[in-house]
């Protein structure tokens, strides 16, 4: 048996094709969610609720039985099935009591620091409340072209999971485990019921999966993991349809396989991690034996600046000849500021751009350095 009886904090992610029927949204089977959600709240834990389907429900509603592929049209969608799946499950959970908050996320809110700190406070409110947020990605504004888009909700899940320093993320999908090999091509597949860590061997058994209105497959899960272990935060994936299969997970049954958690990394080291880059810095081999020794990014060691950001944008690091990206950092200067100082030393730089700007680019705290 798997032991989370310490698991206060939770995240559930249900994915589309676990919440839809022939019909559309099963109702029905959102309100076993709620059942089991509500068990789990009676025991004193903490459950946040990450959902897929509105683009979905939105195709339904119009009649579209094909996967919806344009930009325009997936946003319209979103947006006619949004308030449709929210009102389903404030109906599910009022039956328990249990009043739901619509958390509506792009890239951009958990990039910027201040709207990611901003939605930590709001969300560590509502749990004090006693209110289950109920997580999406905002379909109607994020778009894969202007990269504020997650992609598919099992990487928005495991950005929830670590952003609120979560216990146990429960994916539930229309896949069972991870098997040794793709059990569509393979009779003899096997699933793997415990992964100590992410090892190329398994990365290569993460096989591709996908409907008509889902997003993520296994590779994308696979993806979630791994930033779920880097916040300490172990994950359970399941097939979303076996009977009770919150509660049983959380009650230590062996459904589906457990990933462990690996090393807890600080939350504003995961940050930096997980924030898409907005820009690049191309540094030499001095620079980068530099920071590795934990010492500031300097812009003597500069020799390009790639892209348009400001100042506290977190950008990549690279250096010629080595694997790609190589860290990333907070900056202290803007890209503007940053090609006038290329190369320059401490004291050129306070005569270049004034002593009122900074002289260093990131120090240690703010360089965080991209494991292989």
């Amino acid at each position: 048996m798997r032991d989370f009886s310490s698991a206060r904090r939770i995240v559930v992610k249900i994915g589309t094709n676990v919440l839809s029927s022939q019909n559309g949204l099963d109702e029905r089977y959102v309100d076993t969610v709620a059942d089991q959600v509500a068990a789990l709240m009676a025991e004193s834990r903490q459950v946040l609720l990450v959902t897929s389907g509105a683009i979905g429900m939105g195709a339904r509603e119009l009649g579209i039985g094909h996967k919806v592929t344009s930009v325009k049209m997936r946003q319209a969608c979103a947006a006619i099935g949004q308030p449709l799946l929210m009102n389903t499950y404030k109906r599910a959970f009022s039956l328990h009591d249990i009043a739901v908050a619509q958390v509506l996320l792009t890239r951009e809110v958990l990039n910027n620091r201040r709207s990611y700190v901003n939605l930590r406070n709001a969300v560590e409110s509502l749990l004090e409340l006693r209110v289950l947020p109920v997580f999406n990605e905002n379909d109607s504004v994020s778009t894969a072209e202007i990269g504020t888009a997650f992609g598919d909700n099992d990487q928005l899940s495991a950005f929830v999971a670590s952003k609120v320093d979560a216990d146990l993320l429960v994916m539930l999908s229309d896949i069972d485990a991870l098997y040794d090999r793709d059990p569509r091509k393979h009779a003899d597949a096997r699933p793997i019921q415990s992964v100590e860590a992410l090892t190329e061997e398994i990365l290569r058994a993460a096989g591709k999966a996908g409907s008509t209105f889902a997003t993520g497959g296994m590779t994308t899960k696979m993806k979630a993991v791994s930033i779920a272990e880097k916040a300490g935060c172990r994950v359970v994936l399941a097939h979303g349809r076996e009977p009770q299969v919150i509660t049983r997970v959380v009650a230590g049954e062996e459904l589906g396989t457990l990933f462990h958690a690996g090393e807890k990394l600080k939350n504003r080291t995961r940050w930096i991690m997980n924030s898409e880059a907005k820009g690049r810095i191309l540094i030499d081999e001095g620079a980068l034996s530099a920071i590795e020794k934990r010492n500031s990014l300097l812009p003597t060691g500069i020799h390009a600046v790639e892209g348009v950001f400001e100042a506290g944008s977190v950008v990549e690091v690279r250096c010629p000849g080595r694997p790609l990206p190589w860290a990333k950092v907070v900056t202290g200067l803007n890209s503007t500021d940053l090609e006038s100082v290329i190369g320059k030393r401490s004291k050129e730089v306070n005569k270049t751009l004034g002593p009122r700007k900074k002289d260093i680019i990131a120090r240690p705290e703010d360089i965080v350095l991209i494991q292989r």
